[in-house]
């Protein structure tokens, strides 16, 4: 590590990044990879500790085979990488503000003029073709700047080193699900009839953010959902001020998170007395998470975890096309899932130890919706550990 000016609060050990840039390196030499273009920000911050809220920005890291990676960003956040990223300061270089939403010039004009500075333009290129960060404009003004490139897809190449968690990544995630649990208790004891929803919310924001068992939360990828009643049906809703109803589920879609790593957790809350098909339905569903965890394990296949859900729900009459889970770790918005590996039929990658996912087998009815959900990390031996331990079930509050 070289001496920096400030001194920095490394969420990980130099051996925990150094593993991170071997792992990647070793894909991009299988994929025929020169030189790595990451602007993916979970990618960035997991390969060099960057840690900002300048997404909405055009910046990115460059992974090269035999120096260290290099930051590269608009000049303001440059302050920001020399203070968060392990490499030294020399390797943080910031453009002009007056690329920043310009219609005269774009930003990807000086990433390539500092690639040719450095007699990388003739390299073999991966850039993150489909990802929220890298837009079709910045894909073709680098591909106009750099004529002697040859730019190819490197999509999820750094996603796919993240899967399986160190004992590092493991503890930070561990702490996530506190918070995750702290939540989910302060919505238990706070959603009643006549309640107005964004009250709720703003509880259990707080809750996440001031964190649990010493430790401070993080802000979330995600905000928490919770539709209720018909409007359950659609997985994505927010909130609003309306207040909690009597006659009506409720599910709740929240993370903990602990320094980016986060660990969601859902359950419904009912109140009053549900009706009896929203109790055949939490059977059912209870039924296949845990046969789904029972056959999560290191050996066994994705698609045996969203098997093993399906048959109790099939035999309850109960159609779910959607997939049931996904990878999970360290993420920024707008998305907490790692957006590599699924849990559904059609997915046959071998579950390792170390792997964590969100299993989230949600149902979404033409007028209805439940959720009641894990987080997991495969085991070397045995049965998935679940990351929280609260009941698995519908609350119900009369």
């Amino acid at each position: 590590m070289l001496n920096h000016r400030f001194e920095k609060d490394l969420p990980f050990s130099d051996g925990e990044y150094k593993r991170r840039l071997a792992k990647t390196r070793a894909a991009m030499e299988r994929a025929g990879v020169d030189l790595l273009w990451v602007t993916d920000p979970s990618n960035m911050a997991w390969l060099t500790g960057y840690d900002g809220w300048s997404f909405y920005v055009h910046q990115g890291v460059l992974v090269l085979p035999d120096a260290d990676p290099v930051w590269w960003g608009r000049n303001q956040d440059s302050n920001g990488a020399i203070r968060t990223v392990w490499m030294g300061d020399d390797r943080c270089i910031g453009y002009a503000d007056n690329y920043v939403q310009s219609t005269e010039r774009h930003p990807m004009q000086d990433l390539a003029q500092r690639l040719i500075g450095m007699g990388l333009d003739k390299m073999r290129i991966g850039v993150e073709l489909d990802n929220y960060y890298f837009s079709a404009k910045a894909y073709m003004t680098l591909a106009a700047e750099l004529p002697n490139a040859t730019l190819i897809d490197a999509t999820a190449l750094v996603n796919w080193q993240r899967g399986i968690k160190s004992e590092e990544e493991l503890v930070f995630m561990r702490r996530a699900a506190k918070i995750s649990e702290k939540m989910v208790d302060g919505l238990l004891e706070r959603v009643e009839p006549g309640v107005p929803k964004n009250e709720v919310v703003a509880e259990v924001q707080r809750d996440a953010i001031m964190g649990a068992d010493g430790h401070w939360g993080d802000y979330a990828a995600i905000v928490p959902l919770l539709p209720s009643g018909s409007d359950a049906a659609a997985p994505h809703l927010t909130w609003d001020g309306e207040p909690f109803k009597k006659g009506e589920a409720t599910f709740f879609e929240i993370a903990g998170c602990y320094r980016r790593y986060h660990v969601p957790f859902c359950r419904t809350i009912f109140l009053g007395q549900p009706s009896d098909i929203f109790i055949r339905a939490e059977a059912a569903l209870v039924e296949g998470l845990e046969a789904g965890l029972e056959v999560a394990r290191a050996g066994n296949r994705a698609c045996d975890i969203a098997n093993a859900l399906a048959a109790p729900l099939e035999s309850a009459g109960i159609e779910r096309g959607a997939r049931c889970g996904y990878p999970i770790g360290l993420s920024y918005p707008p998305d907490w899932g790692e957006r590599t590996i699924s849990l559904r039929a059609e997915d046959e990658t071998v579950l390792e130890p170390g792997m964590t996912f969100h299993f989230m087998p949600g149902l979404w009815m033409a007028d209805w919706g439940l959720e009641i959900t894990e987080s997991i990390v495969i085991k070397e031996d045995g049965a998935a550990e679940t990351f929280c331990n609260r009941p698995r079930k519908m609350f119900i509050k009369d």
